[in-house]
Formats: structure tokens, C-alpha cells, sequence
């Protein structure tokens, strides 16, 4: 990809760029940093001539960690298929809210924007592979189809029809909804939560709302969505009746709005939602706790 650069100076500069393609390529934080760390290990092993010969390091790395990740997402489909219930994208707090990132971690290298939203990266999972290569590559980082063809070794008019066949999974953009507006309606959510009211979480929910846990077998939780805005709420309602130690804390989930279920300190539960409308229309609750290490130390 790419023939200009800097130099072997740019490998360095390059890896917040990586990390970034890399999770919105897989959906999580530590399998991005794996990609990114084998598609260093492979630069670090070319003889020096050879990497002397490439122009632009950070186009060669960027190429490398997509071919990683296309590797990766063709395999996970197989694990996927034997996961115990749902299974949701690693959910990420904002590095301004941790009190113990130094940087290290890949979390703290990520842009947060609408393309981590979870809401997003749940239609990428949707995706085929080579789909969701040529739709990140060239609708979110704005790669040209002549580059992305070299990383899926396909023509740039195939990867251009990939791309276009990602975009109507996404569907139809929704205006987007003001982060005050959706803060205010999740804001409301907890209060009613905490309340027990069941009638003020009803009314806060779409008639067709849908809510999706992900517990991977380590945590427990539904194994299917709950449909209804009524089943949501009474399912909610029915965790606050047995959970009496569970606080709620409001945290900002891939750079949106979300909420944080505490237990002792101890982060249990971190969900998403999708508001359209002052009400909510999907929820996404990851409990897997190999999924909330970004949000415990």
C-alpha cells in the first residue's frame, strides 16, 4: 500500500494507526494488538536490504496487519460458532475515564468515534471477512480500492462491490442523535433501574427493542436476545429484584453514552445501547469478564 514515506522512523509512528484499523477490524482490543504485534515481528525479521527497499513502512505495516486480521476473522468465524451464547464486540472505556492507562494498552491508543460505536461494530460482525476489510479500509480510513485489492488479492472492482455490499448491511444512516439527548435517555434508564419503576422503563424502551448479553459461559446470562421493550424491562427489573448489591454507574462505552453495573467496586456488566427517538432500541451487555479487562485495575 502506498509508495511514499519516510522511512523506518514511520514503523514507529505508525502503531496507533494499526491499532485502530486492527479493532475495527476484529471488535477487540486484545486481538487487535496481537495483529499488530505479529505484523511488527514480521517487519523486525526482514534482512536489512529488504527493509531498507520498502519506501513507506507504515503502508507496508498497515498492509501486513490487514492480511493478520483477514486471517483472523476467516478463524473466528469456527470459534464463534462455539461460543456459549451471544457473542458481542470488547467493550472499551474512554481513556480520559481510566485512572491507569500509561499508554501501554491499545484501549488508551484508540480514536473513539462512531466507528467503535458497539452499534457499529455489531453490523461489521455481519460482515464476510473480506467485506468488512474492503468497507473499514475504504469507507472509514479512506484507502483508494487499488490498495485494498492488494491486501485481498482481488481486482479493485471487486473490492469496490465488497465495499458496496458491507454498506447495505449498514443500511440506511439514522440522524444522528445528539450525545446530550443520548445521555439524558440513558440517564433516565438508570433512574428508572434503580427505582424499580417499571412503568418509566417501559415507556423508555421501543415496543421492539432488543437486548443482546454476552457472557461467553463465564458469567451468567440470557443465551438469546430478549425481544419486547416489556420483556427488556421486566428482565432488567428482575436483575435489580436479585441484584441488590449492583451499582450503576454512567461510563462512556466506545466513546458513546453507556452504562457500568458495579459490584463492590468490581466492573460485572458494561452495556451499550442504541437510542432513536428519546427511546432505546437495542442494548448490548457484555459480562464475559475475559471481554472487561480494559476496565478493571
Amino acid at each position: 500500500m502506498g509508495t511514499a514515506g519516510t522511512g523506518a522512523d514511520e514503523t514507529v509512528d505508525a502503531r496507533r494507526h494499526l491499532i485502530n484499523v486492527a479493532y475495527r477490524l476484529l471488535g477487540s482490543a486484545a486481538e487487535a494488538e496481537d495483529a499488530v504485534q505479529e505484523a511488527y515481528t514480521r517487519w523486525y525479521a526482514l534482512p536489512p536490504g529488504r527493509r531498507q527497499e520498502i519506501v513507506s513502512p507504515g503502508a507496508w505495516l498497515t498492509t501486513v496487519t490487514s492480511r493478520i486480521c483477514l486471517d483472523v476473522l476467516g478463524s473466528a468465524r469456527a470459534r464463534r460458532e462455539r461460543y456459549v451464547g451471544a457473542w458481542l464486540p470488547e467493550p472499551l472505556p474512554d481513556p480520559a475515564e481510566r485512572d491507569h492507562g500509561h499508554g501501554a494498552d491499545p484501549a488508551d491508543q484508540l480514536v473513539m468515534n462512531e466507528s467503535v460505536s458497539m452499534a457499529f461494530l455489531v453490523v461489521l460482525e455481519s460482515m464476510t471477512p473480506a467485506e468488512r476489510v474492503a468497507f473499514v479500509l475504504h469507507d472509514v480510513f479512506r484507502y483508494p480500492f487499488a490498495e485494498i485489492a492488494g491486501i485481498l488479492d482481488r481486482t479493485p472492482a471487486s473490492c469496490k462491490q465488497l465495499a458496496s455490499s458491507a454498506r447495505r448491511r449498514v443500511g440506511v444512516a439514522r440522524t444522528p442523535v445528539p450525545p446530550a439527548t443520548r445521555a439524558e435517555t440513558i440517564r433516565r434508564v438508570k433512574r428508572a433501574w434503580e427505582a424499580k419503576d417499571i412503568a418509566a422503563l417501559i415507556d423508555l424502551l421501543d415496543p421492539a427493542a432488543v437486548m443482546t448479553a454476552d457472557g461467553g459461559g463465564l458469567a451468567g446470562t440470557v443465551l438469546h436476545p430478549i425481544e419486547g421493550g416489556t420483556r427488556v424491562a421486566r428482565y432488567l427489573l428482575a436483575i435489580a429484584e436479585r441484584s441488590p448489591g449492583i451499582e450503576l454507574v454512567e461510563r462512556s462505552v466506545n466513546g458513546i453514552p453507556g452504562l457500568v453495573a458495579e459490584v463492590a467496586g468490581v466492573v460485572t456488566t458494561v452495556a451499550s445501547f442504541e437510542v432513536a427517538g428519546g427511546r432505546v432500541t437495542r442494548i448490548w451487555a457484555v459480562r464475559n469478564p475475559e471481554k472487561l479487562g480494559a476496565w478493571t485495575g
